[in-house]
């Protein structure tokens, strides 16, 4: 029996959120926030964190800075139940997101740190294929591995395990080198603007037509508007679930550790997608994208409840 559920190669980092700013912010003022958290971030940690809460064995690899931003979020890491005994310490500084929430947007500032230097040759490729599925996020944003992606899902193939890949977005807004790491992958699960982007179509439904011609597949986050997925010629479409939102940091994230968690229990499509907005729109109702899932009853709570009202 492997000794992992799901494992996840990638960036680990803290995000540093800020509330209430202005809508403008002019240069050369001081502006105040009138509320601050600082959270795990990181896509790639936030779903394993929270795919851990909901019951799954994670394994996590990635390579910290050797500071105290790194050392908090691997303590945070830790206490959600996720093993990092491989993770890799660099003596260099951790990566750091700031985010700056305002009521109807948010702007993303991000020191890269450590987050670029994790390469393939970082890896345990031994400890991650110890397990039944690989999970990637950030694609575009992990330049160090990047070029070492096709090779790592190779051999996570070749050691029977399926592969989900949420590709984010782009900084450089280029979205080239994915087309030769989709043929590894069995669940792509990209928001509607990322899966246009990499389709190369200005219409969400027909990117996701065009996606899953070439994946199993395809589930596409619409935020609001909830969830679509494709395999094959099916479609399915699940409606989001309604909730008093803090903020949607990690909301995508979460989504994928809903849905993960259900694939690898052999559910059927329409209870993944339906999992995977439960998770998404949990997570917003606690600053950032892990508070939430770290309050276990809190967390069942809401599952039970709102999980009838979605008719799984």
């Amino acid at each position: 029996m492997p000794r992992f559920d799901v494992t996840v190669a990638g960036e680990l980092n803290l995000d540093l959120i800020l509330y209430g700013l202005p809508e403008e912010l002019p240069p050369e003022r001081e502006l105040l926030a009138d509320g601050m958290r600082l959270t795990l971030g990181a896509s790639s940690a936030i779903v394993a964190h929270n795919v851990a809460a909901l019951g799954v064995r994670v394994g996590f690899q990635t390579k910290i800075g050797d500071d105290p931003l790194g050392a908090i979020a691997l303590e945070r890491m830790r206490d959600g139940g996720v093993d990092v005994s491989s993770v890799r310490r660099a003596a260099k500084a951790s990566g750091l997101s700031v985010i700056l929430q305002r009521s109807d947007c948010r702007t993303i500032l991000t020191y890269a740190g450590t987050i670029f230097e994790l390469t393939l040759d970082d890896l345990d490729v031994a400890y991650l294929s110890d397990s039944r599925h690989f999970h990637l996020c950030s694609f575009y944003l992990q330049r160090g591995l990047k070029p070492g992606v096709a090779e790592l899902f190779r051999r996570m193939k070749s050691a029977g395990l399926t592969i989900s890949l949420d590709p984010n977005d782009d900084p450089d807004d280029a979205w080239d080198g994915i087309d030769e790491v989709l043929k590894y992958v069995d669940v792509f699960l990209p928001n509607a603007r990322e899966a246009q982007k990499i389709a190369g179509s200005n219409n969400v439904e027909d990117a996701i037509a065009r996606l899953a011609e070439r994946v199993p597949v395809v589930a596409v986050k619409l935020g609001a508007n909830g969830a679509i997925a494709q395999r094959g010629s099916e479609r399915f479409v699940s409606p989001a679930v309604k909730v008093e939102a803090i903020d949607a940091v990690g909301a995508g994230d979460s989504f994928d550790a809903g849905f993960v968690s259900q694939y690898l229990r052999g559910a059927d499509i329409e209870t993944c997608l339906v999992y995977g907005n439960l998770a998404g729109a949990f997570s917003t109702t606690r600053p950032g994208g892990t508070e939430a899932f770290r309050d276990r009853e809190y967390r069942e709570e809401f599952f039970r409840m709102h999980a009838k009202g979605q008719a799984i």
